[in-house]
This record gives C-alpha cells, sequence and structure tokens, in this order.
C-alpha cells in the first residue's frame, strides 16, 4: 500500500512538472512571435504612399521620426499656396530614384504600420526627407533628424520656403498658427 502511494505521488509530480514545463514553452512562443511580427527588414521595389509612408513587398512602413505634410496639406508663401503635400510626396519619389528600398524597424504604430528607418542605396530616406524641408523631425517620438530639420530650416528648402502648419496640428484640425510666415 505504501509503494502504490508513493508511486502515485511521484506520478502526479511528474504530470505537474510537465504542466509547468508546457506552459513556459508557450508563453516562450507567444513572446517571439509577438517580437518577430513587431521587427522586420523589408526589401523591394516601393510605393510612395505620401511624404512619410511607403509600401514595400506586402508592408506598409511609416518612416520613423520624422512627419510629412498630409497630401492634401498646402503651405504658403505670402498670397500664394501651394500643395506641400504632394510636393513631400513628390521629393520621397525623387529621393529613392527607382532603386530598390530597404526598411528596417522594429516597432509598429497602432495603424500597424512598420515604424522603420528605409535607404534607397546608400540614401537614408528619413534624412533626406527632413534635410530637403519635406518633413519635419518628429520630436515626440525621436530626435533623431533634428540637425537636418535646422540645416533645412537655415537654407528654406521645401516647406521652409513659406508658412505651414506642422503635420501633427494640420491633421488635429490646429490650424492657426503657422510655424513660419
Amino acid at each position: 500500500m505504501l509503494f502504490a502511494n508513493n508511486a502515485t505521488i511521484a506520478s502526479g509530480y511528474q504530470n505537474n512538472t510537465l504542466k509547468t514545463a508546457l506552459l513556459a514553452a508557450t508563453i516562450v512562443l507567444i513572446t517571439l512571435r509577438c517580437l518577430d511580427a513587431a521587427s522586420a527588414d523589408v526589401t523591394g521595389e516601393a510605393l510612395v504612399i505620401d511624404g512619410d509612408t511607403l509600401q514595400v513587398a506586402t508592408e506598409r512602413v511609416r518612416l520613423h521620426g520624422i512627419d510629412a505634410p498630409e497630401t492634401n496639406q498646402v503651405c504658403s508663401s505670402g498670397a500664394v499656396t501651394w500643395p506641400c503635400g504632394r510636393m513631400a510626396a513628390d521629393g520621397l519619389l525623387a529621393a529613392i530614384k527607382s532603386q530598390p528600398v530597404r526598411c528596417v524597424g522594429n516597432k509598429r504604430d497602432r495603424y500597424g504600420r512598420l515604424l522603420a528607418v528605409c535607404h534607397a542605396g546608400p540614401v537614408d530616406l528619413n534624412a533626406a526627407m527632413v534635410r530637403d524641408g519635406w518633413a519635419l523631425a518628429y520630436r515626440r517620438y525621436a530626435k533623431d533628424y533634428v540637425p537636418q530639420e535646422i540645416e533645412a530650416r537655415a537654407e528654406s528648402r521645401g516647406m521652409w520656403r513659406g508658412s505651414f502648419d506642422a503635420p501633427w496640428n494640420w491633421r488635429k484640425g490646429e490650424r492657426t498658427a503657422a510655424v513660419r510666415d
């Protein structure tokens, strides 16, 4: 009788150990899957969606650390308005120069887009958009491109040749205080 009870205890211990090991393995697999879903390295022909968004293969990519004017956003210079949102998209297309694009990122935004730094050949597209004045350094999320913004502003490149609403304010409908006039 004593032997049977010891066997039952040993069997119960083995079942608990097995259950614990299976639970731990499941947690590890779920964690790895979540990390893999966030990180990506995509390369291919890029479709320009707007001044800070690309489609590369099946991946929608938001350029990390920058914010470009929305497609239908306008800027002004004196009494003249111009479609700076469309011009920003054209600027991104020009920076790509029909080259394959490689984007590397490890986070996603609330829309599921990969937040990434993208290159067309040796050109850092994120930095180029800010340096050319077609996007602002998105300081709320990163300060990586502040030097390029300072340079673009000093040289009156892109949007900096006139007045504009910061894209984050424009999206909120706060179109009263122009960044520059």
